[in-house]
This record gives C-alpha cells, structure tokens and sequence, in this order.
C-alpha cells in the first residue's frame, strides 16, 4: 500500500527528523514542501492516567503555512483515501487549503477526517465551525473524541451529536471515549466496539494510530466509499483500529505500531 504526505516540511532539525521518520516508514513525500520555517512543535502535559494537554508554538509554522497554491491540481489518480484533520483545520492558510483540497478529491477517494478538537489553537470558533459544515458535506467518516462532540454540541449525548454531523453528510461517525467502547454512528444505528483493558502509558497519538488502523484495514480490503454502507464491514474495520490504538497507548510517545508488530491482525487485511 502506497502512502503519501502533502504538506510542508522545515529544514530545521525537528523538520530533518520528521522527513527521515517518514522516508524510513516508505512515506512518499513527492508532493511535500520543504521550507525554511519552523516545524510546529505541540508541548504535550500528561495527566496522572496518561492523558494529554497540549500547547502549540509557533503560530507562523512550516505545518500552518501550506496553502491552496502548493497543492498539486489533483490528487495522484490511484488515491483511493484521503486523511485530513486536527490542527490542519484550524490554522491559515493551512485550513484553507485543506478545504480546497477535500472539495476537489475524485468522487471514488474516500475523505476520512479525524477532528481531534483542540479549543485552545480555535481563535474564531465561528469560523471555524463553518469550514467544518463546508468540509463535512464531502466527507465519508468521521473520527470523532467524546470530547470533540461535546464541545461542537454541549450537553448532548455523544450517538445524537454524531448523528447530526452525519445530517451534514459523512456515511459514519467513529467515537472514541478513552477506555470506553468505540461507537459506530451511522444515520440510523450505534453499535459498540469494545476497548481491551490495558496498562496506559501514553494516550499520544492514540487517535491517529486509530485512524491510520482503519483505513489500513479499510483500503487494504479493497473498499471504498460505496462499500460504507456495509456496517459489518465497518465494524470489522474499527476492531482492527481499536487494536492499532491500544498498542499505541501502551508506551511512550507518539509511536504507532508497526504492521509486523502487529502480526496475524494485520496479514488479514
């Protein structure tokens, strides 16, 4: 499976280890920028059960400073997904262009977009609940925290909230609830994913490690947009995601596992 970044990426020495990582990882970086500006660094504050509170510096970064004109005219014709999210939609004129890019992905490129809210980067909340209505209405699933719900609908449960992101057009909602099950929202059901109980090192990077297990598993099977509509297949789909992001809550830092850790899980796919 062939893997991508777009983006830009700084010469300083975060930037220099970010590529090597990538590069080491088989990540294709054809369509990366390399730029002078420095990489956006997240200082991450752990709490007694390994949660994470964050901090990001600075606002002017290599990350924060892709624009619509950097991107290619279109994606790569064998794309088959698309992963968007987290800071990407907040910060300019990054968000920008990833809304320029969702909006001109092929009709067969699933968009998988992974909220991952974080209220202390949002400095124009309308705005940026706006690009979140735009982005949505070409978007096929949803990761979404618990957390990430209840601050776009306050004091709503987490299955209605996600039903009504789906109002706005993705086919599935994946919630996340730490070491609760994982909800598969869909317009008209929720059905739960059990989360394995394990010692928690560290919770950073779990949420992507669970996106990158399902559209590993997803891809990986030859499924795309159409084949959303199969909730069993989904399901099956976010165990093997729960697995990924378990592993990687069970030690230090963002660092997912491989698909040779993870075995026979992952022969199947």
């Amino acid at each position: 499976m062939r893997v991508a970044f777009v983006g830009r990426i700084s010469t300083d020495e975060h930037g220099r280890t970010l590529r090597a990582a990538l590069l080491a990882d088989g990540v294709d970086l054809g369509m990366s920028i390399e730029t002078d500006a420095p990489t956006l660094l997240a200082d991450a504050t752990l709490d007694a059960d390994g949660t994470a509170r964050y901090r990001f510096t600075p606002d002017a970064s290599a990350a924060a400073g892709l624009a619509a004109t950097d991107l290619p005219e279109a994606l790569p014709p064998t794309t088959s997904a698309l992963h968007v999210g987290s800071l990407g939609l907040v910060l300019e004129p990054l968000a920008g262009a990833i809304e320029a890019l969702v909006a001109a992905a092929a009709a067969d490129i699933l968009v998988f977009v992974d909220l991952n809210i974080r209220p202390v980067a949002i400095t124009d909340t309308l705005t940026f609940r706006a690009r979140l209505a735009r982005l949505l209405r070409r978007v096929d699933v949803v990761k979404a925290s618990a957390e990430d719900l209840a601050w776009l609908a306050p004091g709503t449960d987490s299955v209605l909230a996600a039903q009504l992101l789906i109002g706005g057009g993705p086919a599935v909602v994946l919630v996340t609830d730490g070491p609760r099950p994982v909800r598969v929202v869909t317009e008209t059901e929720a059905m739960a994913v059990d989360v394995p109980t394990v010692s928690v090192v560290d919770t950073v990077g779990a949420g992507d490690a669970f996106g990158a297990g399902f559209l590993a598993a997803w891809t990986g099977a030859g499924r795309g947009r159409v084949e959303l509509a199969d909730l069993e297949a989904v399901v099956e789909a976010t165990r093997f995601a729960v697995e990924v992001g378990t592993r990687a809550v069970m030690r230090a830092g963002a660092d997912p596992p491989t698909l040779v850790e993870l075995g026979e899980s992952a022969r199947r796919w």
